[in-house]
Formats: structure tokens, sequence, C-alpha cells
């Protein structure tokens, strides 16, 4: 205590010490004490203040104690009272034991008494049960049936409640009422039964199937108090619990199941067509079914059943499984394609689950698919798989069928604008469509996948095609008597060409939508080349066919008797459009190459004539004569060439042009200006080469050594500009075997 007073004035001196620090401050003592006066005092008044409630709190719990000491002593006094009249109480209860057995055998004997007049009865009530069932009275033999049962259920509960370890008298009970459980076992057949033919019974007795879900009901009221008393007693009657209500959907399940299992009416091996009247028929009944189900078995059941939603559930899964026993089976293409398209679109489609008369119960976007992704998936490969090998086989023998008709002794047909073809573009793009329009059933990925594998397949084909021409052409030149239309097919081949290039953009503008899918066909080998290429060998083989033709006229230019009046040239022309008469067959592309063609090989043999020194003019005259003969044979050839060039819209006089040009040369009367013609002809056509301007003089027959000499070195020295959009024309002209040296000789 001494230390805290010591502490409290210490803190005050250094307190008061704070206050008066400087003389000013001493006359505001008197203000200093009044305010520490006033702390003081209201520190005092808290603490009394705080010292009463504790007080209080105190005087208040000492109280409570009191009272539950009270209460304890009382609490003892009253269990020993307890005690006390327990155990005077026990004797008692000993000696109500026989009281007790007498209460039991007298609710026995109750119990018995007031079944006696059914016990009596029971061989009666269960012949009237037995009768009603037979009779369909099925609401009347369950009443009599439950009277039974509630008879025998509550002479076994009293025995269990008596003696529950007395197996002989419960055994006793159930022998004698043992025709009841077989009149449960008869009713519920004649409950499935009509349960199996609900979807029938609905429609033409509907009371029926209210009674059949009636009694159903019943019993499930049954068994749920008798499971409630179980609980209490552990006692359960036999038989119990029936699950009538499980049953009835167990039943439903495999009415459904056996249902869609015995759609299946005929075999692969009696009808190719099997699967789609399966499907079809599936489709059927389950529409049927499930309308019938919405809109009149609802009525016959209670809201709580879902009779409905556990309908389509259960189809739904009937499905399921007959589509997986489909697809584990060894399918066709065209079955794949048939299980496919109903699985992954009819199924949802208006034409079944979508249909507006089972919305809104039945919502198409909640349904699981019939068939995993992993199981479509391995459908898609086996289909895309035989379909690739009944392409191959398909266009083998569509080929070998077309090429049986090019040895026929008939022309070919010509279509409406009476071009010659035959009817391989049409077979071949036919079977592509079909098989298109069959996996555009199933997704677009499927119809994309199928159109990239017909543009492969055509690629392949379309290598085989071209053999199989060249080998015709080769076979025709060992015996050019046969084929006998050798032309006139060779010509629609030419022309089923075009046909395949107009099929093929067609087949990608209707198939192919969106830029992906046209990247995809991008992708693929251009068939226009190879078709091209058999076009072009086609064209070259009919203009073989002509220049064998004219190989003897050809021969005669350039030469004595041509000089003195031979009619070659005429002999040519009128060969090349009696051919050409034919070549009309040809579709436009490749007659206006064809035609260019022909023009330019005419010049180039004739040109080639020029070259191999068949004459040699002897003088001025007779190089005039010759000149002037080259001149109106160029233009021969131009009119010629000109009226089968009609309507092309091209020019290609400058081929006779070259003609024309050489002929010039060998016009020159004045020897002294024959470098300046040459070079001339030389700028013009920049391929010329030393030999053609040697073989070109010696046909002249009046150039000197020197000169000839003179001219080729001039002209080896210069520069010639070579104009890029010159074709060349001398370049595949040979000069015989006589070389320059000896040409200058």
């Amino acid at each position: 205590m001494k230390e805290t007073d010591r502490e409290a004035v210490a803190t005050a001196v250094q307190r008061v010490a704070g206050m008066l620090q400087r003389p000013d401050q001493l006359d505001k003592v008197e203000q200093y004490r009044r305010r520490e006066a006033r702390k003081k005092a209201s520190v005092e008044a808290r603490l009394k203040a705080a010292i009463q409630s504790q007080l209080d709190g105190v005087r208040t719990g000492l109280s409570q104690l009191h009272n539950a000491l009270n209460d304890v002593k009382d609490i003892q006094r009253s269990l020993a009272d307890v005690s006390k009249d327990w155990r005077q109480g026990i004797n008692t209860i000993e000696s109500l034991k026989d009281v007790k057995d007498a209460v039991v055998r007298h609710s026995q004997l109750a119990a018995a008494v007031e079944n006696l007049k059914n016990i009596f009865s029971v061989p009666e009530i269960v012949r009237e049960t037995q009768d009603l069932i037979e009779q369909g009275a099925l609401l009347q033999a369950h009443r009599k049936l439950m009277d039974l049962e509630c008879s025998r259920d509550g002479l076994m509960y009293e025995q269990y409640r008596m003696d529950s370890g007395n197996t002989r008298d419960m055994s006793l009970i159930n022998s004698y009422f043992g025709s009841t459980q077989g009149l449960s076992d008869e009713l519920a057949k004649q409950l499935w039964m009509v349960l199996q033919r609900s979807l029938v019974t609905v429609r033409r007795d509907p009371t029926l199937l209210v009674s059949v879900v009636r009694i159903i009901e019943r019993e499930e009221k049954i068994d749920r108090r008798i499971l409630d008393r179980k609980k209490q007693t552990s006692f359960v009657p036999p038989g119990r619990p029936k699950n009538w209500k499980e049953n009835m959907f167990k039943i439903l399940d495999k009415t459904v199941i056996t249902r869609i299992e015995g759609t299946q009416a005929d075999t692969r091996e009696s009808d190719k067509m099997w699967l789609v009247r399966h499907l079809e028929i599936i489709r059927k009944y389950v529409l049927d079914d499930l309308i019938v189900a919405k809109n009149l078995m609802v009525q016959c059941f209670p809201p709580h059943y879902e009779i409905f939603r556990n309908l389509l559930s259960m189809y739904h899964q009937a499905l399921t499984i007959r589509m997986q026993e489909l697809a584990s089976e060894d399918l066709e293409a065209n079955e794949i394609v048939s299980l496919l398209t109903w699985v992954l679109n009819t199924y949802t489609s208006t034409e079944m689950m979508g249909n507006v008369e089972l919305a809104p119960e039945v919502d198409v976007s909640t349904l699981e698919p019939l068939l995993s992704p992993n199981v479509v998936s391995e459908l898609l490969d086996t289909y895309m798989s035989t379909l690739t090998s009944n392409i191959i086989a398909w266009l083998r023998k569509a080929l070998e069928t077309d090429k049986k008709d090019w040895i026929k002794e008939t022309e070919p047909e010509a279509d409406q604008d009476g071009y010659y073809q035959t009817t391989l573009p049409a077979i071949v793009f036919q079977m592509f469509e079909q098989n298109l329009q069959v996996a555009a059933q199933i997704s677009e990925d499927l119809k994309t996948k199928v159109l990239v594998l017909c543009l492969q397949q055509m690629n392949s084909f379309l290598s085989r095609y071209k053999d199989e021409a060249q080998l015709y052409k080769e076979e025709h030149l060992r015996n050019r008597q046969h084929p006998h239309c050798y032309v006139q097919y060779m010509i629609a081949i030419i022309n089923n060409c075009q046909t395949f290039k107009e099929s093929i953009v067609s087949l990608k503008r209707k198939y192919l939508k969106n830029e992906v899918e046209e990247g995809v066909s991008l992708s693929q080998p251009s068939m226009d080349g190879i078709l091209d290429a058999i076009a072009k060998e086609g064209c070259s083989s009919l203009l073989e066919e002509v220049f064998l033709d004219l190989e003897q006229h050809l021969s005669e230019l350039m030469t004595r008797k041509w000089l003195l009046g031979s009619n070659a040239v005429d002999i040519i022309c009128v060969t090349v459009e009696d051919y050409f008469n034919d070549f009309a067959k040809i579709k436009k592309p490749y007659k206006k190459r064809m035609t260019a063609e022909a023009h330019r090989r005419v010049v180039v043999e004739y040109l080639r004539a020029v070259m191999q020194k068949r004459i040699s003019f002897r003088s001025p005259e007779e190089r005039k004569e010759g000149a002037e003969r080259m001149v109106r044979e160029a233009e021969q050839l131009r009119f010629l060439f000109r009226k089968l060039a009609s309507g092309f819209g091209e020019d290609a006089d400058g081929y006779c042009d070259t003609i024309i040009a050489v002929a010039e040369v060998i016009k020159l009367t004045d020897p002294s200006l024959l470098y300046l013609e040459v070079s001339t002809l030389v700028s013009k056509y920049p391929d010329i080469r030393d030999d053609h301007i040697g073989a070109l003089l010696a046909l002249r027959g009046d150039a000197s050594r020197d000169m000839k000499q003179t001219i080729i070195e001039t002209l080896e020295q210069g520069n010639t500009q070579v104009n890029p959009n010159y074709v060349p024309i001398f370049r595949e002209i040979i000069v015989p075997s006589l070389n320059v040296a000896k040409l200058l000789k």
C-alpha cells in the first residue's frame, strides 16, 4: 500500500511540475486545483458505481445457489421414494404374468373368431376367386384375394406375437391358406398379359387397363403398410412385398424389347432391302406406340407413374440395343448407309421423335445418341473402305464395257448437238452422284470425304483411260482396216474428255458449299491435265490417220512431177476437208486445236518437202514457175484452213505466210539481193538453221559456193531478235543427212 502511495505522490508531483513551469502559471493555481478536484470526484463516482454493480451480482448469485441446494435435496427425497416403490412393484408384476398370457390367448382367439367365417369358407373363396380370374373379372378376384390374404396374415401375425419361434403353427396356417399364393401368381399372370397388350388394350378396352393399374396400386399400398409394420414387429407375411409396380415396368420393358426385335421380317438372303424395311417398320411402330402412350395411356395411370416418360426411355434403350446389334453385324455398304441415315437423321426427324404429335413431351435435343461416336466412326471407316473397292470395281467394269463399244461396226451415239460420245461419262458420274446423294443424307463431313474419294479414283481412272486409248490407237495402226469405226470412236473418246471436265466442275459446284471444302477439293490432283493429254493424244492419232493418207501426195511436192503440173495439193486439200467433215463431230475446244494443228503440220510437211532437195531449179524461169506455184498452193491451203477454222475467231494465216516467204527467196532474180532476202526470212523465222538455208539455196540452183558460204557466215554473225510470241515452225524440220558442206558445193 505504501508503495502505491509513493507512486501516486510521485506522479502527482510530476504532473504539478508540468503545470507550473513558468511564473505566469502561478496565477492559475486555483483554476488547476478546481479542475483536478472535478476529475477526482468523477473517478470516485465511477469507482463506487462499479463496486456497487459487483456487489449486486454477488448477492444474486448467492441467492440462486441457495435455491439450487434446496432443489437438489427435494430430488434426493423423490428418488428415494421412487426406489422404494419400484422394489415393492417387482413382486406385483411377476404375479401378473398369467394375466398377460391370458390376454395374448384372448387376442388370438378373438382373431380366430373374427376370421372364423373366412377360415371355414377358404375353399369356397378360392374357387370363386379362380372363376373370377378365368372370367377376367380382375377387380372382384383381387378383392377376394385380398380377403384371403388378410385372414391369413392376421392369424399368422397373432401367432407370431404369441410365439414367434413356433414354426409348426405358422406352417400349419400357411399350409391351410396355401392356395392363396397360387391365386396371387395366377392373377399376376393375367395382369402381365394385359400389360403386354397394353397398347392394344388401351384403344379397345381402356377400362381393363385401368383395373390392372388399380390392382397394382392396391398391392403397392399393402406392401408399404407391411414394410412399415416390419420396422416395429419384424413380421413379414409370406409372398411380401410383391413389388408389382416394379414388375409392371419390367414387363413393359420386355414387351418393348420384344416388339422392336420382332419387326425384322426378312433376311439379306430373302430380300436385299431387308434392313430398309426393318428400320421403316421400327420407325412406324415406335411412332405409333408413343403417340398412343401420350394420348391414351397417360389417362389410365396415376401421374406419379410418369408412364410416358418411362415408356419413352424404354423405347430409346431398346432401340439403342437393337442398333448396336445391327452395327455389329457384317453389313454391306448400302446397309451401313441405311443404318447411319436412320440413326443420325431419321430418328430425330419429324418422321419419328421430332413428330409434332409427340411435342412437347419429347425433346430430341435431350435424347442420347443411339450409337456411340466410336461405333459411328468404325461404321464410316468400313463404309469408306467398301465404297473405295466398289468404286474401283465399278470404274473398271465401266471402262471394259466402253472398250467393247470401241470395236463395234456401228458409229457411236451423238448428243443433242450432234457430237459423238459414249455412255462412259454418264455412267461414271451417275455412280458418283448416287454415292454423294447417299453420303449427304448421313452428314456433310461424309459427303466431303466421298467427294474427295471420287475425285481421287477419277484421277486414277483417267490414267487407265489414257492407257487404253493409246492401246486402241496402236492396235489400229497395226491394221488400219480394224476397227471399222476407229475414227468415230476416237472422236467420241476426245469428246468424253470435255464431258468429264464439265461433269467434274458441276460435281464440285454442287457438293462443295464453303471455302474450307473448296480447299479440300483443290488439294486433289488436277485431272484437267490428264484429260487434255488424252484429248491431245486422240487428236494426234486422228491427224496421223490423215497424214498417213497424205503421205503419198506429200512426197510428190517439190519434185519434177510437181513442177510440171501435179495435182498433189488439190488431193491434199480434198483429203483434209473430207476428214474434217468427220471431225465436225468433235466438240469445239478440241476441234479448234485440231484444226490449228492440222494447218501447222500441213505447212511443216510442205516446208519439209522444200528442204529435202527433191529438185534443183535449173533456170530463172523454173525458179519463177516453182515460186509462183508455191504461192498459189499456199493460198489454196490458206483458203482451206480458213474454211475449216470459220467460227473459231482465230487467224492462223501465218503458217501459210511461211511458204510464201520461202517462195520469195526462190523467186528472186537478182542474186546480189539474195543475202538481203535470206536475212529477212531469218529475222521473221529465227528458228531457221544453217542446214535449212543451205537446202533452200541448193533448191534455187544458182548460188555459187562462195555466195552460199558468205550468206551463211554473215547470218551467223548477226544477232537475231526473237519475238516472244513467235511459234517455231522450222525447228522440227530435219534436213536429210546431207551436211552443209555438201550443200555448199
